[in-house]
């Protein structure tokens, strides 16, 4: 079976007892995995998080992660006034329960966990450009995207905390591809607003510092950044 959705993670209790591993935008085969226990399921998602980020050519944000302008592959586009753009996205994962109450069956979201990326061949520098204060000020949309995240992850869980919805379908395995679809299409409505944040507040920072150019505010936005590291 070929996978073209953003890919997710669904475990089914009641609706199967599976965890489903898909991929964005990349041609692979489902993985089906029966019986995970949680503590499986926790060891399992992070390495399958590391090859699917490697197989599509994105860099994860982490501790030690730190752009360097061959990160940069896109042409520069010369209409626009910035000498550099990063194309920075959130990519999110769950889990998808089912529970079965007075004899109709609904689904809950759980484990719901976001990962910030940057996209080096939808980013760009004008090679005249490239410099150390620069390539410091495009690592921080990066931290940016970073800080919005843990200042926002607590709330977008909440949001599904203990909450129960209905599923759709006639029989177990439609009502386990709707609650796919629908847990999914949730959770992209929220993540929507949180990207909507993150472009607000790199605008700022970028007028703030303008692009980098004013030191001082620059300086004053590393170190807050710094400390995401620490």
């Amino acid at each position: 079976m070929k996978i073209t959705h953003g890919w997710d993670l669904i475990g089914l209790n009641q609706l199967g007892n599976l965890v489903v591993v898909m991929e964005k935008e990349a041609d692979c085969d489902q993985i089906i995995v029966s019986n995970t226990t949680n503590e499986n399921l926790y060891n399992f998602i992070p390495k399958m998080m590391d090859k699917i980020m490697s197989e599509n050519n994105v860099v994860v944000w982490s501790n030690d992660s730190f752009l360097t302008w061959s990160d940069f592959e896109a042409e520069s586009n010369p209409a626009v006034f910035e000498d550099s753009h990063s194309v920075i996205k959130y990519r999110y994962t769950w889990t998808v329960n089912s529970d079965n109450k007075e004899n109709e069956i609904l689904f809950f979201i759980e484990n719901i966990q976001l990962s910030v990326e940057f996209h080096p061949v939808l980013s760009w520098v004008r090679l005249s450009q490239t410099n150390d204060d620069l390539l410091k000020h495009e690592q921080g949309h990066f931290d940016l995207a970073e800080l919005i995240k843990r200042e926002n992850l607590e709330n977008l869980q909440n949001k599904f905390h203990e909450k129960r919805f209905p599923t759709r379908g006639k029989n177990e395995e439609q009502r386990k591809q709707f609650a796919k679809e629908d847990s999914g299409k949730m959770i992209a409505k929220e993540v929507e607003k949180l990207e909507q944040i993150l472009l607000q507040r790199r605008n700022e920072y970028d007028e703030q510092t303008n692009f980098g150019q004013n030191l001082e505010k620059q300086l004053n936005y590393n170190s807050i950044f710094d400390r995401l590291k620490l």
